[in-house]
């Protein structure tokens, strides 16, 4: 078994209350409020700005010019192409760049960032990519189910374009390259002694990434 197929199965409980969420429910059959949808929208893209601060240390942590080479490439993409996309999508709900540079970020988001950050920071590339993956791959993975699933509302539903865009290709290409990297890194790093810390990670950004959906819903109620 390849080692996120492990970590997957190993945290199937707290996986599964994380890609079925509520929250994802409701961009699925189009209910989810919309004052929820908007309030995770702000803190995406704060998340975002994290997130490519975590590909700048895996620049830093990486042992080769090829992996230095695509953390680089990672962060250029969010900071450069990814934002600017978020920044297009949220001026679809009269939200600004202005208005989500200057909000605060949630608890929620500052605790799976920083979480990342840390775990990228006291551990290795390994260690990184492991606590980044629950978001990377997760959100291929919703993506590619919703849009499998006869039951996802299409017609009316105002959220089928976020289900679009983590179903199509290049998400996939994104998703599929991140498992390979895991795989790839955990041949090259892991002991059966270290999977239990990896383990760890794994489960608790999964949970954060849960966390993260319920405050969209807790911001709403």
């Amino acid at each position: 078994m390849s080692l996120f197929a492990r970590l997957k199965a190993d945290c199937a409980a707290d996986w599964q209350a994380y890609t079925q969420h509520p929250f994802v429910a409701g961009l699925a059959d189009g209910t989810l409020a919309e004052a929820a949808f908007r309030h995770y929208l702000v803190q995406d893209y704060l998340f975002l700005i994290q997130f490519a601060r975590a590909y700048a240390l895996a620049v830093y942590k990486s042992d080769t010019l090829a992996d230095m080479q695509s953390a680089a490439e990672t962060m250029n993409g969010i900071l450069n192409t990814e934002m600017q996309l978020h920044v297009g999508y949220c001026a679809g709900y009269g939200i600004s760049a202005a208005e989500m540079e200057q909000a605060p970020e949630a608890a929620e988001c500052t605790a799976y960032t920083r979480f990342v950050l840390d775990a990228g920071m006291a551990g290795d590339i390994l260690d990184l990519h492991v606590a980044l993956s629950p978001c990377v791959i997760g959100y291929g993975e919703i993506g590619a189910r919703l849009a499998a699933d006869p039951a996802t509302k299409r017609d009316g539903n105002p959220y089928l374009s976020w289900i679009e865009m983590y179903s199509g290709d290049d998400y996939a290409d994104v998703m599929r390259g991140a498992i390979a990297r895991i795989d790839r890194l955990g041949t090259e790093r892991l002991t059966e002694a270290r999977y239990e810390r990896v383990s760890r990670l794994f489960a608790t950004a999964t949970r954060l990434e849960a966390d993260f959906w319920s405050m969209g819903l807790d911001a709403d109620g």
